[in-house]
């Protein structure tokens, strides 16, 4: 199965190295550093079963993507169109194209910009760029996908190579459970620059993260999406589960990068206020990213 990554970040190389690990033949479109640290050294993978470089091709050109059966389509959620457009021209007649994603609506939004139907899909993995061209995974590694013609082969292959993935035909309930989870951690990790772990140990965080889960299965219920009874207990658990790791919003932030705030608590704050439902909490969380970004373009300008 050849497979082509449509920004390799944190994300995109980490499901890239997995699959090239495996034996796939995979294309990594990346940042012009990212390419040449891969070109000099093959990606350089650490994490708690392999430490070591990956050989893989490695491109910053969107017509990476030609003669793919699988694109992992990984850009930012506010690159979503332009992305969609520049590897449009390429793209395989018969290619599948996976939405690994934050957000809810990218999937909706790729689709308008190329003739292949884009499938949404859920990313459970905690991984970052640890420089360029090095991947560092802190655990799980989870795909789920909504349904398509060549998703359950798609998922039996990637199942073999380590990446467990399950098909759902309710896959937009299980991208507002993961959406759900980024507002509650992405932007208190991101403000506070601290990983799970240590930012629930301090004082009122719970309260804020309860408050922010809430309001979102507000907005969920009155948009008509089923939330999974034990969501608010899953994401509580998380921070168990990967106590070190630090949000990609607070990732972002660290590089000087603008975030995706606009994608998941923005989204929220939106998406109730067109249904009626307040989100202060949310709104508080996603203000709070943007003066950090606002600070960041005032001292680079």
């Amino acid at each position: 199965m050849k497979t082509a990554v449509m920004g390799a970040g944190a994300v995109g190389g980490y499901f890239g190295a997995m699959l090239a690990r495996a034996g796939h033949d995979v294309t990594l479109i990346a940042r012009p550093q990212h390419v040449e640290a891969i070109g000099k050294h093959g990606l350089i993978f650490e994490g708690r079963n392999f430490n070591g470089a990956i050989p893989v091709t490695a491109t910053s050109d969107a017509s990476g993507v030609e003669g793919a059966d699988v694109v992992l389509f990984c850009v930012k959620s506010s690159d979503t169109e332009s992305a969609g457009q520049s590897i449009a021209p390429f793209l395989k007649a018969d290619a599948t194209v996976l939405c690994l994603q934050n957000g809810v609506d990218n999937a909706e939004r790729l689709q308008a910009n190329i003739r292949q139907i884009a499938v949404p899909t859920v990313v459970y993995v905690a991984a970052e760029m640890a420089g360029p061209g090095r991947i560092k995974h802190h655990g799980r590694g989870e795909l789920i996908i909504g349904p398509s013609s060549a998703s359950a082969d798609i998922a039996g292959q990637f199942t073999a190579a380590a990446i467990p993935t399950t098909v759902s035909d309710n896959v937009m309930s299980d991208l507002w459970a993961k959406l759900i989870t980024n507002c509650a951690y992405n932007a208190v990790s991101a403000v506070a620059q601290l990983p799970y772990g240590a930012m629930l140990k301090v004082k009122g965080v719970r309260e804020v993260i309860d408050s922010a889960i809430d309001e979102c299965l507000s907005v969920a219920h009155a948009a008509g999406i089923s939330i999974p009874a034990n969501v608010k207990q899953a994401v509580f658990a998380l921070a168990e589960a990967v106590p070190n790791q630090y949000s990609s919003t607070a990732q972002d932030l660290a590089r000087g990068k603008l975030t995706e705030i606009d994608f998941l608590n923005g989204y929220v704050v939106r998406k109730g206020a067109e249904l009626g439902i307040p989100t202060p909490t949310n709104l508080a969380l996603h203000v709070m990213v943007k003066l950090r970004e606002a600070h960041l373009q005032q001292s680079h300008s």
